[in-house]
């Protein structure tokens, strides 16, 4: 996999001044949390994929110091892990190549997978006949549970991005 994080620092702003003197900072604006952030990770459309990608993540949580419990690490992986392999089963033949972002914010992390697959998939309803078709309606699930939300957007390249954002609860220290 291939790591374009954009980490937490600061984001260079047009200040007109000399560019190799920091900008001032906004006096009423909070400094970023040290885990906050958004990172992109590429991979390629293939069943290798969805374990890479579940462990960069989980790894990426951990190593940001993202307060978040064991249940909602789960959760999120599962997320992953199902919008991966709908995008490899599903996206492949048109989209050879993947995207998985992880975006953290004081009380949100949200994870999201794109591909350049032009349609929009739609959640099948319960068929217990069948061993696939279910993941859609799991990921929307653990996200209702969670309290967060989810959805698909078709991007400005003519593909599409799924994603889910659930907050951040405090961690009960045990």
């Amino acid at each position: 996999m291939d790591d374009h994080g954009r980490g937490s620092g600061p984001r260079p702003t047009d200040t007109g001044g000399d560019p190799l003197e920091p900008a001032p900072l906004d006096p009423g604006t909070p400094d970023p949390l040290p885990y906050e952030g958004v990172w992109r990770f590429t991979a390629q459309a293939v069943d290798a994929s969805v374990p890479q990608a579940r462990h960069a993540v989980r790894d990426l949580l951990y190593r940001q110091g993202v307060p978040v419990s064991d249940d909602l690490v789960q959760g999120l992986l599962l997320i992953v892990s199902e919008l991966v392999t709908n995008a490899v089963r599903h996206a492949a033949l048109l989209s050879p190549m993947l995207a998985v972002e992880v975006a953290v914010g004081a009380e949100w992390v949200r994870v999201s997978v794109e591909d350049n697959h032009p349609y929009r998939p739609t959640a099948l309803e319960t068929d217990h006949s069948g061993e696939g078709g279910r993941g859609l309606l799991l990921v929307r699930e653990i996200t209702r549970e969670a309290g967060g939300v989810c959805d698909a957007e078709h991007t400005s390249a003519g593909g599409k991005v799924i994603w889910a954002a659930l907050p951040l609860k405090a961690v009960r220290a045990s």
